[in-house]
């Protein structure tokens, strides 16, 4: 058993690695990165702090604070005044980075229907159902060991 978890873990990463460059190179058809992508997705539906957004990408604050920068730099999003928090400002999609995202999202929308191309979606939602209770577990070991 601990053989076919090992390959599992091992199938996820080569996965995750090919998802990341498909999606890179999905990012770059609109002159954007992976990152930049995540980021316009996750403040998309509603203004986050960039504390907040990283939590919600599980990845360092200041990784985040550097993608949000540039973001509003290109006039893609923009930080706006946050009643709960003077000093954590929200950050906000402007109607380019809405148009930028639409675009992103109809570009990967075509290639995950071509990715998907012969597996059923009864397959699709059977390896989801898995993935997300082995996420569970990672979790509640993480947890039990004080998260280290």
């Amino acid at each position: 058993m601990s053989d076919e978890m090992a390959l599992l873990v091992a199938d996820v990463f080569e996965a995750a690695g090919l998802l990341r460059r498909t999606g890179e190179a999905i990012a770059a058809a609109e002159g954007q990165t992976q990152a930049r992508w995540q980021l316009l997705s996750v403040v998309s539906e509603t203004p986050l702090t960039v504390p907040r957004a990283a939590r919600r990408l599980g990845i360092a604050r200041q990784g985040v604070q550097r993608v949000a920068n540039d973001l509003v730099g290109e006039g893609l999003a923009a930080f706006e005044a946050n009643p709960d928090h003077k000093g954590s400002p929200l950050l906000a999609l402007t109607p380019t980075g809405q148009r930028t995202l639409r675009k992103i999202t109809a570009r990967a929308t075509e290639v995950h229907q071509e990715l998907i191309g012969g597996i059923r979606p009864d397959e699709i939602g059977a390896a989801r159902d898995l993935l997300r209770r082995l996420i569970g577990q990672v979790r509640h070991y993480e947890e039990g060991r004080g998260g280290r």
